[in-house]
């Protein structure tokens, strides 16, 4: 059995796959905080597991003090844990980025997820991904990586206008056109800023390939921001992924492994 790891800022969503048994559809997530009992609640989703792992694929952009507790754990268990970092190409992808090895490892694993997804042929795919952060990200029809955009999440756009200012209230709930009260002008202003980036990332990508894309979106941010992305992009097809990053892991995992 292959472990799959998908280590964000906030927590670790993690799979399998094993030949005969298929692979597990609904990711397990695992928060990182508190840290001390990472260890823990780890080894108890493995002794859940139908067979014990031999090896897992990961992507970490925790930093090195989680893939520390990390790797300790699974080589308790005699299980080798492999990091995956960017490459120029990888799979049937290449990586448009200036310096291919400063793109964040879950981005480009999810475009390889994307890749496998699609296949050889599809439209231009725009990748939204609403976590700690949002990035919107491109792949073309010949599957290279255009490039994207990082910006605040939801849940991170409220906190530093609670945090940044002395007036404004941690906000939530929905939008509204015409805000007339405070939390909903915070409300709205976020989910606004949030569907505007993925609408300038698809207009520009349809501009540049003459073919409108397919939305893809991701993570726990989505649904805050989904009545007014469907709003503006509704003539669009858009494909709700679960985990795209697993995905891109899965499409690594040797044949027969």
């Amino acid at each position: 059995m292959i472990i799959l790891m998908d280590v964000g800022n906030t927590r670790i969503k993690l799979g399998w796959q094993h030949p005969g048994l298929g692979r597990e559809a609904a990711a397990h997530a695992i928060t990182l905080n508190p840290l001390t009992e990472l260890a823990t609640r780890l080894r108890k989703w493995l002794a859940s597991l139908p067979v014990q792992p031999t090896a897992a694929l990961g992507v970490n952009v925790a930093g090195h003090v989680v893939a520390e507790h990390l790797q300790q754990t699974l080589q308790d268990i005699h299980c080798a844990l492999q990091w995956i970092t960017p490459s120029a190409s990888q799979a049937g992808v290449t990586n448009g980025y200036a310096q291919p090895e400063q793109l964040g490892a879950d981005r480009w694993i999810s475009m390889l997820g994307l890749a496998a997804r699609f296949k050889t042929t599809h439209p231009p795919l725009v990748l939204a991904t609403f976590g700690t952060a949002t990035t919107i990200d491109t792949l073309n029809p010949s599957n290279h990586f255009e490039g994207g955009l990082i910006l605040p999440g939801p849940a991170l756009m409220r906190q530093s206008l609670a945090q940044g200012t002395a007036n404004l209230p941690l906000a939530s709930g929905a939008g509204t056109d015409y805000p007339r009260q405070t939390l909903q002008a915070i409300s709205t202003g976020v989910v606004a800023a949030q569907a505007g980036a993925v609408h300038r990332q698809c207009l520009i990508t349809q501009e540049r390939f003459g073919i409108a894309p397919v939305l893809c979106v991701s993570g726990g941010g989505w649904p805050e921001v989904e009545q007014e992305l469907r709003r503006l992009l509704g003539h669009l097809q858009i494909e709700v992924l679960a985990n795209p990053v697993l995905d891109g892991l899965a499409h690594l995992v040797p044949a027969g492994g």
